[in-house]
């Protein structure tokens, strides 16, 4: 998304109320349950990218805490996001909870996002926010090589994800081209390196025989199992298999690989939030933002799901490698908005 594109300046009618809420109340929270009582409803509308299993117990946590009905509607994020640019103004969504940024982009790129306040944006990184202001992480997901340590040795552990097209990997790489993950690290690659060596690539994996599911969690079960030597993934999934499986993640075959030298294939993404325009001065919906950026959902999503936390006051899951020690590529999250032209070329690639 362009940096210098123009957007109004911050002024909303939320932004008022919950001021005078504040100094009415002596606290945020007491402004915007005044807020909101003055409300119609008390009701609001997610578009969730992410997955139900994932984001339920922060939903419910969020209604049984605020009283506001939530209403989801599932998919997949880049359905989603397609969606959203499909109705426009005319969607019924008040929210767009995305699994990466690339989607946010997409859909901010068509101007359906408002602008979110400073003290939203300002609890997170700026590295993990919208450079416009108009959506910011919820959690940190790394990309990593999960491989099965029967199948794969240390010393045969690549140091490039460019490395999987070689000859010695065929037939041994797990690949998810339409999940929404591995078609922002696509797009991240297509940024870093230009289309011609992400075509190439695409191109190599599928004549090294690249091994299709659906998801990441297949592949990293398949792996763990052996009947995948490895795959490309995010980092939790490995931890999620050992909570299901309930062993500990040492005791797994399936273990991480982060790829070092600031390669492409260990980059850090999120999942993020990004509010539209009609819901901009909708407290039951600042409240929702308000609560994802929360100490109890941070920590949800620390603790169950082993993402990365954004917010200073919560920790990163014990075994997890700090963010800040993965040596990741620098790559700009609001540059991957182009998520059309990424899904025509693993279409074209023959991977889907």
């Amino acid at each position: 998304m362009s940096i210098s594109r123009m957007r109004p300046l911050l002024a909303s009618a939320l932004g008022g109320l919950l001021a005078l809420g504040a100094t009415a109340c002596g606290s945020e929270q007491a402004a915007q349950a005044e807020a909101r009582a003055a409300g119609p409803d008390e009701k609001i509308t997610v578009y969730s990218g992410r997955s139900e299993s994932l984001v339920k117990p922060v939903l419910e946590g969020f209604e049984k805490a605020s009283g506001i009905t939530v209403e989801v509607r599932y998919g997949d994020t880049a359905q989603m996001a397609a969606q959203l640019q499909e109705e426009g103004s005319r969607s019924p969504a008040d929210v767009f909870l995305a699994q990466d940024a690339g989607a946010l982009g997409a859909v901010a790129e068509k101007g359906l996002f408002a602008e979110l306040p400073d003290e939203v944006l300002d609890k997170v990184p700026a590295e993990y926010r919208d450079d416009d202001g108009e959506w910011v992480g919820v959690t940190g997901r790394v990309r990593t090589m999960v491989y099965n340590t029967d199948e794969v040795t240390q010393a045969e552990l690549p140091e490039s994800v460019f490395e999987l097209t070689e000859r010695e990997w065929k037939g041994k790489v797990g690949i998810a081209p339409t999940n929404g993950s591995f078609q922002a690290f696509v797009t991240a690659m297509r940024v870093e390196h230009g289309d011609k060596k992400t075509e190439d690539f695409l191109a190599g994996l599928k004549a090294n025989d690249a091994q299709i599911r659906e998801g990441n969690a297949p592949i990293v079960a398949d792996v763990n199992s052996g009947k995948l030597a490895s795959g490309l993934v995010n980092h939790y999934y490995v931890y999620e298999l050992a909570k299901e499986e309930g062993a500990t993640v040492d005791a797994l075959k399936a273990k991480n690989h982060f790829f070092p030298g600031k390669d492409i294939g260990s980059l850090v993404n999120v999942s993020g939030v990004g509010v539209l325009d009609k819901a901009d001065d909708d407290p039951d919906v600042r409240e929702f933002v308000d609560h994802l950026l929360g100490t109890q959902a941070q920590t949800y999503f620390a603790e169950q799901t082993y993402e990365y936390p954004l917010i200073d006051d919560v920790a990163t899951a014990p075994g997890l490698p700090r963010l800040s020690s993965l040596n990741a590529p620098d790559i700009d999250l609001n540059d991957l908005d182009d998520l059309a032209a990424t899904v025509e070329m693993i279409k074209e690639s023959g991977l889907v």
